[in-house]
């Protein structure tokens, strides 16, 4: 099973696309499975259900600053990376979706209660965030193995 899979099916036993997205890199590189869930947590639904910034996209971020992020303030080579790594994953997810932005992509603004329980009952969640998650799972591990 690859990366993608492993977390789109994380994602449809429950946890948040940023957490399966994030999830699927965090314990290869050494962070408490625990610790990687809650740090992920409260990015789902487009950053707590503000309709902002995907999820899986969010979930993508974190692994890739995990992996390149700076952790000494004289390091601005690994800031400068990280960003830079970043900036080409949107590139690349916009190519295939058009926007990194949860309330374009699900097609609702999930802020609204009556918009989440129409996402909900339209069954948006099942439909649509497999493929972001999978898709942010794919953009990453290829610009983490090449970058």
């Amino acid at each position: 099973m690859s990366r993608a899979e492993k977390a789109a099916e994380e994602f449809s036993k429950g946890w948040v696309c940023s957490q399966a997205v994030f999830t699927a890199f965090s314990r290869e590189m050494g962070l408490n499975q625990s610790a990687a869930l809650k740090l992920a947590s409260g990015f789902g639904a487009g950053m707590a259900r503000t309709g902002q910034t995907c999820g899986a996209v969010t979930g993508a971020y974190l692994a890739i600053a995990l992996k390149y992020g700076r952790d000494n303030i004289e390091d601005e080579a690994a800031r400068q990376k990280t960003y830079a790594l970043i900036q080409e994953f949107d590139r690349r997810f916009k190519a295939r979706h058009q926007s990194v932005n949860c309330a374009d992509l699900i097609g609702c603004f999930l802020g609204d209660p009556a918009q989440y329980q129409k996402a909900v009952e339209e069954g948006r969640f099942r439909s649509i965030c497999p493929g972001l998650v999978r898709s942010a799972t794919e953009i990453a591990e290829a610009l983490m193995n090449h970058g």
